[in-house]
């Protein structure tokens, strides 16, 4: 149990690292390019961003944290986190791509691809542990909503 705690910690922390730095790229742009483009009436009001991002990043490492403690020398375990761990760089690259270049038809792309390898992650997190699987779903719910209001802001501007 100690060791799980232990992996669990190291998850959530890094986790939060990676939406800490990615922070850095929205909030260079947010109170200007972002504020200036035409958004959807179902835009979400800027203050709801970094709770439920926090809410996910803490989801994620918990869920990525019970699968390592199964054993990383376990081949269905290196597979779920290879997985978990390009999906994360996915997630930090469209912030990257979407408010630090201001790009969203390219962020639009890298975030598709990111819902892909969310599937991906969540069919091995299943294979392993199917509760950190579980917890992945409000993850993939956000990123399918956030893959909608990415392609609508791409589209009105």
């Amino acid at each position: 149990m100690k060791k799980k705690l232990i992996y669990i910690t190291i998850s959530v922390g890094i986790c939060l690292v990676i939406g800490f730095l990615s922070s850095f790229a929205t909030q260079s742009s947010v109170n200007d390019w972002y504020a200036a483009l035409n958004k959807p009436n179902f835009n979400p009001p800027n203050w709801i961003f970094a709770p439920v991002w926090s809410v996910l990043y803490i989801l994620m490492g918990i869920a990525a944290g019970i699968v390592w403690a199964k054993g990383f020398y376990h081949l269905w375990v290196k597979t779920a986190l290879y997985h978990f761990g390009f999906q994360l760089l996915l997630n930090a690259l469209w912030s990257i791509v979407f408010f630090g270049l201001k790009e969203p038809l390219w962020a639009l792309l890298i975030i598709i691809g990111l819902l892909i390898m969310l599937g991906f992650t969540f069919k091995w997190f299943k294979v392993v542990n199917k509760t950190a699987a579980y917890m992945l779903i409000p993850y993939i719910l956000w990123v399918s909503f956030a893959i909608l209001l990415n392609y609508k802001i791409w589209e009105l501007n």
